[in-house]
């Protein structure tokens, strides 16, 4: 279905409605008013200003009609004609309601104080019989500050459900743009996580193509085997990049893409021995007490930091060996250097020099610090993170 006339729809038949229910309002004052002119001619004035109060009273509900596009306008008009005829009362009432509804406290006071003066001068000229002047006052007076402040009461709640509705419109886009707000952080977090784990596998890559580059004499068989863990690796580096690109997508994300967990400390050992397999020369030392109490978050980043440090020394120092050093317990905290001799300044593989900016700031979210920098022709990166007892 249209939205658009469905909407179009609903607002002609809620025009028609409010019609409807004005034209009802104007029978209803229009009845009050023949009830009024026909009630006042008793007396020794029966019949007396007959014709002139219809007359009146005709011009009054005309007016009514006009309350909604000029309504201080009106009320004025229907004030004089108050101070004629009774006739005028019902539309005159209406009129100050409408003005202090609609209009600020000291225009719509001066209509009702307009109002109160026209009804007090009708009935200098038109007494009602059995009241006295002094009680025609108080009740002239406390009727219209009646109308005062039950318009400028409505005018005021009007006002409140306005502010509340945009209050509550305003609160749903502000969700909605924290909602978004957390998707994209979290897009931003599992990209950055699979940008690792592609670039230690293209790195892993390299490696292996450098070796077949400067080892043509290399026998049938291990060229074979060579080339089979590089097209393995093209392959999952090809899943990789697909999972990267559909992170990066617009749309709901719940889990990490393809299902699989994310590393922990416990896999660093794979990690290591992975890239002892690409032919890196890795000494491993790692003395860690109490492991399993190790928190996730922590070991997580560990476990980043190691991938990005083996990571850089395969493009900057291939074939130089690396040592990794890992200690930690809890109440000391995990400490992780990585040190390599420095390379020729010609990487094996192209980067985006952005890997230690992103670790570093990892590294910080996960309340540690991380140094990185050459010293004597080393290369070193140092990270230490937090771990409680």
């Amino acid at each position: 279905m249209d939205t658009t006339c469905e909407g179009d729809g609903r607002r002609s038949v809620g025009r028609s409605r409010r019609l409807i229910e004005d034209w009802i309002g104007i029978g209803a004052i229009a009845l009050l008013t023949a009830a009024t002119i026909f009630g006042r001619q008793t007396g020794q004035d029966a019949g007396r200003f007959m014709v002139f109060d219809i007359v009146v009273g005709v011009v009054a509900v005309g007016l009514v009609v006009l309350l909604g596009p000029r309504p201080v306008q009106s009320a004025l008009a229907l004030a004089v004609l108050a101070a004629l005829s009774p006739a005028a009362t019902p539309p005159s009432t209406v009129g100050t309601l409408t003005v202090a509804q609609r209009r600020p406290f000291k225009l719509a006071a001066l209509i009702a104080l307009a109002g109160a003066a026209g009804h007090l001068i009708q009935f200098l000229w038109r007494p009602i019989e059995g009241l006295n002047l002094f009680w025609y006052v108080v009740v002239d007076l406390a009727v219209h500050a009646a109308l005062l402040a039950w318009g400028q009461w409505a005018q005021a709640r009007r006002a409140l459900l306005v502010s509340l509705r945009e209050r509550a419109l305003r609160a749903e886009a502000e969700q909605g743009r924290r909602v978004a707000e957390a998707r994209t952080l979290e897009r931003t977090k599992m990209a950055r996580e699979m940008h690792d784990v592609l670039a230690h596998r293209l790195s892993l890559l390299a490696t292996y193509a450098g070796a077949l580059e400067y080892r043509p004499d290399s026998s049938p068989e291990k060229l074979a085997q060579a080339a089979g863990v590089i097209r393995t690796g093209v392959h999952q580096a090809l899943d990789e990049l697909r999972e990267v690109i559909s992170v990066l997508r617009d749309g709901e994300i719940d889990e990490l893409p393809g299902g699989r967990p994310q590393p922990t400390f416990g896999d660093l050992d794979a990690l290591v021995q992975e890239s002892r397999d690409a032919g890196s020369a890795i000494s491993y030392d790692a003395e860690v007490s109490a492991a399993e109490t190790l928190p996730p978050a922590t070991g997580r980043t560990a476990y980043r930091v190691v991938q990005e440090g083996l990571t850089n020394a395969r493009k900057h120092a291939a074939g130089r060996p690396v040592k990794v050093v890992v200690r930690g317990r809890p109440g000391d905290g995990l400490v992780i250097e990585l040190t390599n001799p420095g390379g020729n300044g010609v990487p094996a593989a192209p980067g985006s020099g952005t890997g230690l900016v992103g670790l570093t700031e990892r590294v910080n979210l996960a309340g540690g610090t991380l140094d990185h920098g050459k010293t004597a022709g080393q290369f070193r990166l140092h990270a230490a993170l937090p771990w409680p007892e």
